[in-house]
């Protein structure tokens, strides 16, 4: 009988409910997509942008954004450590979330943690596919594994959708394309 009380000290999730699905795209959030692809200049792109990352960062339900600002705040506060356990904790409870996994990616680009890194954003970009902030954060972290082309392509995939993009300068001419740095899952 004492176990069942010990359940949710030893699995923390156990006791809440499923996170619930992640709701249709709003409209809102196309049109915030068409406007800021669209812009006349950067300040307004960057209110747009502003608008989507209210979007993003707006979690399925109470549960996951008291765990997503938890760990945003830890991030902020340089605890990475108590950070990625929170984006842990809300991407177990959220798996469909893409801020989730886009977080604790931010969270290892920091840490320069490449590779870690960039298989959170490979997966945020597969549950949001137009998620700025992902795109351009796969890009960076692709360069800085040494993989440019690929990097440049995901850029400019960024610049498609957000042509005043901060990161438009770290554009370069595309290298020749080599046997181990090829366009796949782009």
């Amino acid at each position: 009988m004492r176990l069942i009380y010990l359940l949710p000290l030893l699995f923390p999730f156990a006791s809440l409910a499923d996170c619930p699905p992640m709701p249709e795209r709003s409209t809102r959030h196309t049109e915030l997509m068409d406007l800021v692809a669209t812009a006349s200049n950067e300040m307004i792109a960057r209110d747009y942008t502003n608008e989507l990352w209210g979007i993003w960062a707006t979690a399925p339900n109470d549960t996951a954004q008291e765990i997503l600002d938890r760990g945003m705040t830890r991030r902020a506060s340089y605890d990475f450590a108590g950070a990625i356990e929170d984006f842990d904790k809300l991407i177990a409870y959220c798996p469909d979330y893409a801020e989730g996994y886009n977080q604790r990616a931010f969270v290892n680009f920091i840490r320069e943690d490449y590779n870690a890194a960039l298989v959170d954003l490979d997966r945020a970009v597969e549950l949001t596919p137009d998620h700025i902030g992902a795109i351009v954060g796969r890009a960076l972290a692709l360069m800085q594994l040494g993989q440019v082309r690929r990097g440049q392509i995901a850029l400019r995939k960024a610049l498609l959708l957000n042509p005043w993009l901060p990161e438009r300068n770290r554009i370069i001419p595309l290298p020749h394309n080599k046997e181990n740095d090829i366009e796949t899952d782009l």
